[in-house]
């Protein structure tokens, strides 16, 4: 079970991910475009869902808190 949920969850931040980085890149605003990138990168190198969720849900946080 733990595999399944890993992938599952690591495909849902990559595709929140790319519309970060999307909307990056047409507003040419840096926080997004490289929490963007982040968020389809790090799926890769987290080992358990529970640090995947915590820093998943850190990383589509940091828009919102920091706007440029």
């Amino acid at each position: 079970m733990d595999d399944s949920s890993l992938m599952v969850w690591s495909v849902l931040f990559s595709g929140i991910g790319i519309g970060f980085f999307l909307y990056g890149k047409k507003q040419k605003a840096a926080v997004p475009l490289l929490t963007g990138i982040a968020l389809c990168v790090f799926p890769y190198f987290v080992p358990s869902v529970t640090v995947l969720l915590l820093v998943g849900l850190v990383l589509i946080a940091i828009p919102y808190f920091f706007r440029y």
